[in-house]
């Protein structure tokens, strides 16, 4: 029981983040100038990345654990549900994140502008993924 009470609170963690990026910091960010706005997302991202990468490892594999030990499917349903935050970040993410940070700070503009407008609505799915995975969890738990 202990493993799923963990993995729920790795997916309501990583929602929370993923959501406060959402609704609080990106749109705060997007008031900035454009190159305010890449200098302070760049450095945002790499650390958002770290932790919620790491949560989303931590949290499947409680989950996953959590199914060996209850035997009920819907913690198998979670895991795939956070764990695709990894292959949606890698194709879905990433190449925008790597045309980010490839742009110098001199150059920002319009364009990157777009592309951070653009990488808001892609994070929202990684919000969106971790609120399913955490209501699948509690659904378990209940």
């Amino acid at each position: 029981m202990l493993t799923g009470q963990l993995a729920l609170v790795a997916a309501a963690a990583f929602t929370g983040a993923a959501l406060y990026i959402n609704i609080a910091e990106h749109p705060a960010r997007l008031g900035l100038d454009d190159r305010a706005l890449l200098q302070q997302w760049k450095p945002s991202y790499a650390h958002g990345y770290a932790m919620q990468a790491s949560l989303v490892i931590v949290g499947t594999l409680l989950a996953v654990a959590a199914f060996f030990v209850q035997h009920d499917w819907r913690w198998l349903l979670g895991a795939a549900i956070f764990f695709a935050n990894w292959p949606y970040t890698l194709l879905g993410i990433m190449p925008t994140n790597h045309k980010l940070k490839a742009i110098p700070l001199e150059e920002a503009g319009p364009q990157s502008r777009a592309m951070l407008v653009k990488w808001g609505y892609l994070h929202a799915a990684r919000s969106a993924l971790g609120a399913v995975a955490t209501l699948i969890f509690l659904w378990c738990l209940l």
